[in-house]
């Protein structure tokens, strides 16, 4: 099932962004004209041999101590996307949306993120976003929120 059905199927209103191709989120930023803090971008994590779901926003990175301490794990790096197309393969390579829970992932969402009304992430292709509300999102996914990025790079 692809994000758009799984959102229709919660009874979540949600708008689709058609854009020209893009590779970061931050790419998705300038093609749909959003703040980059409003482009929620997704990084899967490896944490002890488990694959974890990290949602931040785009101008954000992931902070790996952070994310050991949260996560309460030994080891925390980011995840090899030769794995991606067997974890996630409804998804276009890296277009990720941010519902681990749809492929058997937890997911932990940044803090920082909880601010915002609205949310934009990628809709498992590179030329569409999807925009809806934050609140929705979270009722939906049911992730943990924790302090796991750091702006910038």
């Amino acid at each position: 099932m692809n994000i758009q059905q799984f959102l229709s199927r919660g009874g979540r209103a949600f708008e689709v962004l058609e854009h020209s191709t893009t590779y970061t989120a931050q790419q998705v930023a300038q093609a749909v004209h959003v703040p980059g803090d409003e482009v929620a971008k997704t990084v899967v994590l490896e944490a002890d041999g488990r694959y974890v779901m990290a949602v931040l926003p785009s101008t954000h990175h992931v902070d790996l101590e952070k994310a050991r301490g949260v996560l309460q794990a030994a080891t925390v790096a980011l995840a090899d996307e030769g794995a991606f197309a067997r974890l996630f393969p409804d998804c276009e390579r890296g277009a990720l949306p941010p519902f681990g829970s749809q492929y058997g992932l937890a997911t932990l969402v940044d803090e920082s993120l909880t601010r915002d009304e609205r949310i934009v992430f990628e809709g498992n292709t590179h030329h569409e976003a999807i925009r809806m509300s934050y609140r929705d999102y979270e009722e939906l996914e049911r992730p943990q929120v924790a302090d796991l990025s750091s702006r910038g790079w």
